[in-house]
C-alpha cells in the first residue's frame, strides 16, 4: 500500500543537518521525495512510498538528527507525485 505525506517539521531543526539527514533515513527506508527549509525556521518535508516505511520515517521525524529539537510535526495526507528520489530543495 502506498502512502504520501507533507510533514512540517517546528524546532531547532535549520542548521542542524535535519535534511541531509532525513536523505538518509529516507534512503535507507526506501521512500521519496523531497526536503526543503522554510522561511521561519521550519523544514517541509513531501514524502511517499510503502505505509510501512513512511511511517517509521513519520517516527523518525519526531526527534530528527541528535542535534535538532522538534517541538512540533503537521502531518498532511497528500497525492503521490511519482517521485523517484529524495533529493534536498537547497534555498
Amino acid at each position: 500500500m502506498k502512502k504520501a505525506i507533507v510533514i512540517k517539521i517546528t524546532g531547532q531543526v535549520q542548521g542542524v543537518g535535519f535534511r541531509w539527514s532525513a536523505k538518509n533515513k529516507a534512503d535507507d527506508l526506501k521512500i521519496f521525495g523531497y526536503a526543503k527549509n522554510e522561511p521561519g525556521g521550519r523544514v517541509l518535508i513531501e514524502v511517499e512510498g510503502e505505509t510501512t516505511a513512511v511511517d517509521k520515517f513519520v517516527d523518525w521525524c519526531k526527534n530528527g538528527p541528535d542535534s535538532a529539537q522538534v517541538e512540533q510535526l503537521d502531518i498532511e495526507n497528500t497525492e503521490p507525485k511519482g517521485h523517484r528520489s529524495f533529493e534536498i530543495v537547497l534555498n
